[in-house]
């Protein structure tokens, strides 16, 4: 790496940025700084800023779409798996800040929000066009995306939930445990008329897609159970 290797990821990025404190806090993992000077709080907007620029893109490329096909496509770009893929083309883990012994580069959860963060420290340095611009550059965006990505558990659970007319299944949080750099989450996910089921993880993202899972596998062997 150069003398200055955020001159170099900045290039990869294809942002220079005009206070680059906020890059740094972007990378800074909270078992490192503690949660308040982490990236956690630049994670959730990210997570924002992104769903408005996929969803836009969405709307306007593909005016065919309804709504339900719309959702499709914003969460496989949205999903944790992509962003993970993003982080490892960018090579992030060798800039991320945390503690020793930690194996950033296998820990797809936090290379996902990662990227969130660098999304939004990219928002507040220069604003959305600045952000659209990164998202552009970095996502593998096309017409095909349907064919070119195996759905997730909740991509699934989604479009299973919308072909029936039930809406979007919703998830909340049931318990959160542990230290804040390594946390146990556990969250539930419902559908409209359907037993609720739970998975436990590191990550609200994880936690998520298992019990996204486990309400497919109970969904698909046909026992359904309403409340």
């Amino acid at each position: 790496m150069s003398a200055d290797p955020f001159q170099r990821l900045e290039k990869d990025l294809g942002h220079r940025f005009a206070d680059r404190s906020i890059l740094h806090e972007a990378l800074r993992h909270s078992s490192k700084a503690g949660k308040k000077n982490s990236y956690e709080r630049l994670e959730f907007l990210g997570d924002r800023v992104l769903g408005l620029l996929l969803a836009h893109y969405f709307f306007e490329t593909f005016p065919d779409n309804n709504e339900g096909e719309l959702s499709l496509r914003l969460h496989r770009e949205a999903r944790m798996s992509t962003l993970a893929d993003i982080a490892r083309k960018l090579k992030l883990d060798n800039y991320i800040q945390s503690q020793t012994g930690l194996d950033i580069a296998a820990n797809d959860s936090l290379m996902a929000d990662v990227v969130e963060s660098i999304m939004a420290a990219i928002y507040l340095d220069s604003g959305l066009n600045a952000a659209k611009a990164f998202l552009e550059r970095q996502w593998p965006l096309s017409s095909n995306l349907f064919k070119r990505y195996e759905k997730d558990a909740k991509s699934k659970l989604q479009e299973w939930s919308l072909q029936r007319g039930l809406g979007l299944p919703v998830y909340h949080l049931l318990l959160k445990s542990g230290p804040d750099h390594t946390p146990q989450m556990t969250y539930e996910v419902k559908i409209t008329g359907f037993d609720a089921f739970s998975g436990t993880a590191g990550s609200r993202k994880v936690a998520e897609q298992t019990a996204a899972d486990a309400l497919l596998k109970h969904l698909q062997e046909g026992t359904f159970g309403h409340d």
